[in-house]
């Protein structure tokens, strides 16, 4: 019960940050421009790149589509690992560590709400 507990919380806090970083780059705030930009990335792509974000947090949340939402959240932010390994920025890729092991570890705990 204890585990459950602890990883609603977490896949709560993924699918807040998961939102909300999402957002940011939908919206086209200035800082995700110049971040993604140096990568190749126009507005569009930088567009649909936070809907996917929005929409893989938002799978995370039903037990159904659990594994997918944080698949396609996983992949994102290692796509983001990688272009920060490009560049040599060891300190962009280790901000995004953790973001990367939060969904591996709330896999690996399971959705909460799983029937047995």
């Amino acid at each position: 019960m204890t585990f459950k507990i602890i990883n609603g919380i977490l896949m709560l806090v993924a699918v807040y940050m998961g939102i909300k970083q999402g957002y940011a780059m939908f919206s086209g705030k200035p800082e995700m421009i110049d971040l993604f930009s140096k990568w190749g990335f126009n507005r569009t792509g930088l567009m649909i790149n936070g809907a996917i974000t929005i929409i893989a947090a938002l799978l995370i949340l039903f037990p159904e589509t659990f594994v997918w939402g944080n698949f396609l959240m996983a992949a994102g932010i290692l796509l983001i690992i990688c272009f920060h390994l490009l560049d040599k920025d060891l300190k962009g890729m280790a901000i995004e560590l953790p973001f990367l092991l939060l969904n591996l570890v709330i896999v690996y705990l399971q959705h909460p709400l799983k029937s047995v």
